[in-house]
């Protein structure tokens, strides 16, 4: 068994494959100051209340965006799993050509993301759009190449933003809104959080689309935990919310002969 942990700025996105077979997805907060025992306690309870025995798990691939974790992290693999885990980095094996300025300025999600999307969709230009935290937009050319991206701020963001720096707009739940004029300032929120971001969304597909594939609009892959909140809209071509996952596992697979 391979245990994957994307390991976010809110959450660690954790996913156990067995056979190549994805059984188990599970989330911890990121944000929370947590040791190397409390992180090992957590991995072992999860896998087991889910009748997974922790026993079995003999490589551990990790993809981290936040450093001050990645400690911690390989501290809780080594002692509860005595497994050296993967940690995707510059240098790792991907089968990408990254053609950017500084390659080390990528994210692990984004790689890891970009190897998923090329395995999946073999020979095609791509648009992988991750609604997480931040929304990312990975551009990916026929042939594996990296070509760059755009990082805007996420949709939870831009409600924190509105909350914390106005004094009567307040916290609202992200939903998609039935219609787009609201009649309260809660339903005015939301109407913005939503359809702002949809025309962000859509807008800078089609500039990609016209920029870099001559008007062609590409794939459009989405992944991350707000993907299925724009489902209905009909502007991806396929919605994978454990993408990142599936990355890493490729990833590790790609670096087996690494030395430990």
């Amino acid at each position: 068994m391979i245990l994957c942990l994307d390991v976010g700025n809110t959450h660690i996105h954790g996913g156990v494959f067995e056979e190549g077979k994805l059984i188990l997805q599970f989330r911890y907060p990121s944000t929370n100051v947590s040791t190397s025992d409390q992180l090992g306690i957590f991995f072992r309870h999860v896998l087991t209340e889910n009748n997974i025995i922790y026993s079995k798990i003999k490589d551990v691939s990790v993809g981290s965006v936040v450093p001050s974790l990645d400690y911690s992290i390989r501290a809780a693999i080594v002692k509860y799993f005595n497994v050296e885990p993967f940690f995707l980095k510059a240098g790792s094996k991907t089968g990408l050509k990254i053609s950017v300025k500084n390659p080390l300025e990528l994210g692990a999600d984004r790689i890891a993301n970009s190897i998923a999307a090329v395995h999946q969709f073999s020979d095609s230009n791509m648009i992988v759009v991750d609604l997480g935290t931040a929304t990312t937009f990975d551009i990916l050319k026929k042939g594996n190449e990296y070509l760059g991206g755009i990082i805007m701020p996420g949709i939870k963001i831009s409600m924190t933003a509105l909350n914390e720096n106005t004094e009567k707009l307040p916290p609202v739940n992200i939903v998609r809104p039935d219609r787009v004029v609201g009649q309260t300032s809660i339903t005015n929120i939301q109407s913005g959080l939503y359809f702002g971001h949809l025309g962000s969304i859509v807008g800078i597909i089609n500039h990609v689309s016209e920029e870099v594939f001559e008007g062609k609009t590409p794939i459009i892959l989405a992944t991350g935990g707000f993907s299925h909140l724009f489902e209905n809209e009909k502007i991806f071509t396929a919605i994978v919310p454990e993408l990142v996952l599936f990355g890493l596992k490729l990833t590790l697979e790609k670096n087996k002969d690494r030395s430990v």
